[in-house]
């Protein structure tokens, strides 16, 4: 029978500190009911892992559901912004579903046309280059002994890196860093003011000219980017070049997936050695741990908290009961504290055992195509961060770390921090 959760787990307050709340739902039924968004919640990590290998029961296809945040997004705007968000809207391209909220075929039918540039080996050829970009954000902190650690470090780095991969030209980077930033700011619930809401919809517009314009450069004269892979793939099925939208979507999927989630994991692991001082001493006696570090700290505060998934068909998880038409969100960072999964679930443990078993990543055919990027970006720019600093630690009279409110992002805004330099 559905059960009604006890608590919401999309309220303001949950969202900011969600992890009591996925406790007390973890030890109730396999999913639970949350009336205020009419879906169905899994935290469970075992029920989380049914559902993502359950490709057809459980579809990808829900952008319905991102249709509904938007409408919410703009509740508050008045009849003059709304206008004008509707005026800036027909200017955008109509998106076309193709890899996060398709299922198969089509799926991999998208994601094939650019898998080859982050598999593992591939990924590895271009550390030379993701080095430089952290050696370069390394140099700029200075001789500076505190510092604001998103706009400073933990940003720079994943925008830069995307941006390389992408292909976006030197003069257009101001454009594409805005237009990328407002990207992922639009998963966000913090209130924005009207004016706000129009200069973000204009960014929108100003990033899809600016890629549209590069789709059509590279068409004409391609180089060695992801621009120019997708601007120039035919789907052999139906013997065309991707349109314009098709290319939008996926890139769009990029922006997101190849910066903000890099640059919450490193604000979050950053948090955590702050509060934690013994990971740093640990990591100093054997470096080996600092890969499991950073494992733990994804499991700990997974970037990405959770996604749905569209129920095609009236079933069942254990004896909870689910109808077409369903939306069942699939909580992440739920599942990576579930203690039936992970021994002493709360703890960083620089020592255990299979730590990448998390799903800040998430899994299946659905698994972040970027992963191997995103572990090296981590993993370079802390191996460079501890070398050139120690003992960092929260600044005072700072305020305090706290996540900004989303139904599927986690970051930190801010993150004030001092350290000494070696």
């Amino acid at each position: 029978m559905a059960t009604t959760a006890p608590i919401n787990i999309f309220d303001p307050d949950v969202l900011v500190n969600p992890y009591e709340a996925y406790r007390q739902l973890r030890d109730g039924p396999a999913l639970h009911h949350v009336p205020e968004m009419n879906v169905h919640v899994a935290t469970r990590y075992d029920i989380v892992r049914e559902i993502i290998r359950d490709t057809e029961v459980f579809s990808s296809e829900y952008t319905v559901f991102f249709e509904q945040l938007r409408a919410v997004g703009i509740a508050s705007a008045t009849p003059e912004v709304r206008a004008e968000l509707e005026r800036l809207e027909q200017q955008i391209i109509p998106p076309v579903p193709t890899m996060l909220t398709l299922d198969e075929p089509g799926h991999t039918r998208y994601r094939s046309l650019v898998s080859a540039l982050f598999t593992v080996k591939e990924t590895r050829k271009s550390e030379a280059a993701v080095n430089q970009v952290v050696e370069e954000t390394i140099a700029s902190l200075g001789d500076a002994g505190a510092i604001e650690f998103m706009e400073a470090y933990a940003a720079p780095i994943p925008l830069r890196v995307i941006g390389q991969r992408l292909g976006i030209p030197e003069e257009d980077v101001a454009m594409f860093n805005r237009g990328a930033t407002a990207a992922a700011s639009g998963l966000r619930l913090t209130p924005l003011t009207g004016d706000q809401m129009i200069e973000r919809a204009q960014t929108a517009v100003d990033l899809q000219n600016l890629l549209v314009r590069l789709i059509e450069e590279r068409r004409s004269h391609p180089t060695e980017d992801m621009i120019s892979i997708l601007a120039n793939s035919r789907l052999e099925d139906e013997n065309r070049l991707l349109n314009h939208g098709e290319i939008l979507s996926i890139l769009g999927q990029f922006l997101v997936a190849g910066h903000e989630t890099t640059t919450s994991a490193f604000g979050w692991a950053m948090l955590l050695l702050c509060r934690n001082p013994e990971i740093e001493k640990n990591i100093a006696s054997d470096p080996k741990m600092l890969a499991t570090f950073i494992e733990e700290s994804l499991r700990l505060e997974a970037p990405v908290q959770g996604l749905p998934r569209l129920v095609t068909r009236d079933t069942a998880v254990e004896d909870y009961k689910l109808k077409a038409g369903d939306i069942v969100f699939l909580r992440y960072g739920s599942a990576n504290r579930d203690d039936r999964k992970f021994e002493d679930a709360d703890q960083c443990d620089l020592q255990r055992k299979k730590a990448g078993a998390h799903f800040a990543f998430g899994a299946g055919v659905h698994a972040c195509i970027g992963a191997p990027l995103s572990r090296q970006e981590l993993q370079l720019g802390w191996t460079a961060l501890l070398r050139h600093g120690k003992n960092f630690r929260l600044a005072p009279g700072k305020p305090e770390p706290q996540a900004e409110m989303s139904f599927i992002l986690r970051n930190l805004p801010e993150l004030h921090v001092e350290f000494d330099l070696r």
